[in-house]
């Protein structure tokens, strides 16, 4: 992290020809990786009676990734139809599935009540009557408001648009009651990409004291509590990772005492996506063109179509040179796409070995927010996506996007609307 070395030791030999048998850009991701990632959470939770991870599906929605999920034991994350179908393709039921949407239409309830139904995660007090057919299991996202500081992505959780109020927690479960409701968790989500291990452990605290509270008030014993994701990877090579199990041991003491106190202990759930695929991708792109202006710049294959993260959150991703990453840097580049627009750039003022056309870049963490997060804009489109496999073959997972792909939503019925007069 970045990238392992088993990862490059893997991927880098192979990557001229995969380069030449599927053309470039693309993204690829290491299945020993992710497997070795999840069996790690899996460990260091092995204490916590009930742990299950959720996989945030938006962090990379393709059906192989989530069917490596499925056979570790893990749920899915969803906020969205399409999650929800992808989710089910692979084979997740019921309480596999949590769906936490926000602003939710009646479409998104009444697909999340079809095929067995799923956790319905509430994001606000007023959409406890909007619900169509109530379940029996129901989650409220919680926001604490002042009450808590969120870190440097997250934000003032005040600012935040998710979640019900601390004001509001007894009157959402209480209401929740009355439509019928027997069972409960209780979830938040108000840290990102966080590496301080202590920011999960006081959201941890934070939902056990909020658990006490309405178990006091209403006699409610929640069944699980949901702690979220914002498991933090170390983008920068000189970034410290977080501590996964100093994080997980003082979770489990916060566990025990409360167990001490109440005579019960709700399940743990987490809902980490960055963390689980985030180090186990990486975006390969050709470089095309050297332009030397104002500054010199490596023209490449991919944009920001590809990943997004540097241009949204001036987000580091570290980059090697295939065939050069041995060498010490001698030159400053940036490393750039072809979209229309100036922050289309990879890295900004990166030392790096001299780089010729034609030689292979390897982005590093691509694996989470990377393909999931690319458009269309300036008719630029996706790139395919490609599996490592643990025997050392690599796969076709999802082909690139076309430009007949861009084209087939003006291929529709005509469909002219004249208003009524009076």
């Amino acid at each position: 992290m970045p990238m392992s070395q088993s990862f490059k030791e893997r991927l880098f030999p192979i990557a001229a020809e995969l380069a030449e048998h599927y053309g470039t850009p693309f993204h690829i991701y290491d299945e020993a990786g992710i497997l070795a990632t999840g069996e790690r959470l899996k460990k260091a939770f092995a204490s916590v009676t009930g742990f299950r991870e959720y996989y945030a599906v938006k962090a990379l929605p393709n059906p192989k990734i989530l069917a490596l999920m499925k056979d570790m034991g893990f749920g899915f994350d969803c906020s969205s139809i399409p999650e929800l179908i992808m989710s089910r393709q692979v084979g997740g039921r019921g309480e596999d599935i949590m769906f936490t949407s926000n602003n939710t239409t009646l479409e998104e309830f009444t697909a999340a009540a079809a095929e067995g139904g799923c956790i319905l995660n509430l994001d606000d007090i007023s959409l406890i009557a909007k619900v169509p057919v109530f379940p029996e299991l129901v989650c409220f996202r919680y926001n604490p408001g002042p009450r808590r500081t969120g870190n440097i992505i997250i934000g003032n959780p005040v600012e935040a648009k998710y979640g019900i109020t601390h004001e509001q927690v007894i009157s959402a479960y209480k209401l929740a009651l009355e439509r019928g409701a027997k069972r409960f968790g209780l979830h938040t989500m108000v840290a990102s990409n966080e590496r301080d291990y202590t920011y999960i452990v006081e959201t941890t605290r934070m939902l056990l004291q909020i658990a006490e509270l309405v178990e006091n008030e209403l006699g409610i014993r929640f069944e699980f509590l949901n702690i979220g994701g914002g498991l933090g990877i170390p983008y920068r090579p000189e970034d410290n990772p977080l501590d996964l199990d100093a994080m997980t041991k003082e979770i489990t003491a916060l566990i025990d005492d409360f167990k001490s106190d109440h005579g019960y202990t709700p399940r743990i759930y987490m809902e980490s996506g960055r963390w689980m695929t985030g180090p186990h991708g990486a975006l390969i792109t050709r470089a095309i063109n050297h332009k030397s202006i104002y500054r010199q710049y490596i023209g490449v294959d991919a944009c920001m179509s590809s990943l997004m993260r540097p241009a949204m959150y001036d987000a580091y991703h570290h980059v090697d040179v295939i065939g050069k990453q041995d060498q010490p840097p001698s030159e400053v580049y940036d490393v750039v796409g072809s979209l229309c627009e100036n922050n289309d750039k990879f890295a900004v003022q990166r030392s790096l070995p001299s780089i010729q056309e034609r030689d292979l870049l390897a982005i590093h963490d691509t694996g989470a927010h990377g393909y999931a997060m690319g458009f269309q804009y300036n008719g630029r489109l996706r790139p395919k996506e490609l599996l490592l496999r643990t025997d050392g073959s690599v796969e076709l997972i999802r082909r690139a996007e076309t430009n007949a792909d861009y084209f087939q939503t003006l291929d529709f019925k005509e469909d002219v609307y004249s208003a009524k007069r009076p």
